[in-house]
């Protein structure tokens, strides 16, 4: 379908945004399925809710035309670039280059220009997304422009970003910021999630069913092993080689965020693993 001038053209908008809206248009203009476009809407404001939602469809990325000083009022993009030149001057980005960010949760008031973070830092650290503003001030607008017409300019609201769809919604703890300096994590039973006061994988509920827990851990490392080596491979045919090393730093590419993702999962997953102390 070609688009022009709406949002799934438009590049300072999330990804999620253009999928979302090409899908609903798709739905309504070639399928004539306005319900299947209405259930498809609440679904996909389900998964961001609930962090179900690969980062790489949340980067937002803009062009870094100016220095702090020149821009009349303080931008989101900016204001990032500014604190990763301060963490590393090597990899912060300079002049024309665009700056990829996603928006993380703070406290309530707080500027949009103060959270903007980078989906790396992100990922490395466990920071949470703040949803609520995607749903806000990405989502909501262009959904309502097209649904309004459809459903009536009050119901659309109701129907779209309010509802049962709207009140499960996933926290994420961050590893930086906030109380986690003061705090202490504890480990979990992998079976029953009961506090353990070891670092072992399961309480003594759960120890007579451990090779099966152990067997299904084993299994979710291999899908994850599964998706990395198609990422991995995608790249390599990208870069032009199937026997070379993936070098590409492409930060607006959707797969260069999915590999650091599935590759932080992985590490998650080998801990996991360690738990279980086997010895062959």
């Amino acid at each position: 379908m070609d688009c022009k001038g709406i949002e799934t053209v438009r590049r300072d908008n999330a990804p999620i945004v253009a999928h979302l809206i090409n899908t609903c248009l798709k739905l309504l203009l070639i399928e004539r399925n306005p319900q299947g476009a209405i259930e498809y809407t609440q679904q996909v404001i389900s998964d961001l809710l609930c962090n179900r939602i690969d980062i790489s469809q949340l980067v937002i990325t803009k062009e870094l035309t100016k220095t702090d000083e020149e821009y009349a009022g303080k931008q989101a993009h900016v204001e990032l670039a500014s604190r990763m030149q301060k963490r590393d001057p090597g990899s912060a980005p300079k002049l024309g280059d665009r700056v990829p960010y996603v928006i993380i949760a703070a406290p309530k008031g707080t500027a949009a220009y103060l959270k903007s973070e980078d989906p790396i830092y992100v990922l490395e650290n466990n920071i949470p997304i703040d949803t609520q503003y995607y749903l806000e001030n990405q989502l909501s607008k262009p959904l309502l422009r097209i649904f309004e017409p459809i459903l009536g300019e009050n119901k659309a609201a109701s129907v779209l970003l309010k509802g049962e769809h709207t009140r499960t919604k996933t926290v994420v703890m961050s590893k930086v910021g906030g109380l986690s300096a003061f705090t202490k994590k504890k480990s979990t039973c992998i079976g029953c999630k009961v506090p353990l006061n070891d670092t072992g994988a399961v309480c003594s509920h759960c120890k007579p069913k451990e090779s099966e827990l152990y067997q299904k851990e084993i299994c979710q490392v291999q899908v994850l092993e599964e998706r990395f080596s198609r990422l991995w491979t995608q790249c390599q045919r990208c870069q032009g080689s199937l026997h070379e090393d993936v070098l590409c730093t492409n930060r607006d590419c959707p797969i260069f965020y999915m590999r650091k993702k599935i590759q932080k999962d992985l590490q998650e997953q080998d801990a996991l693993l360690a738990r279980f102390q086997v010895s062959w």
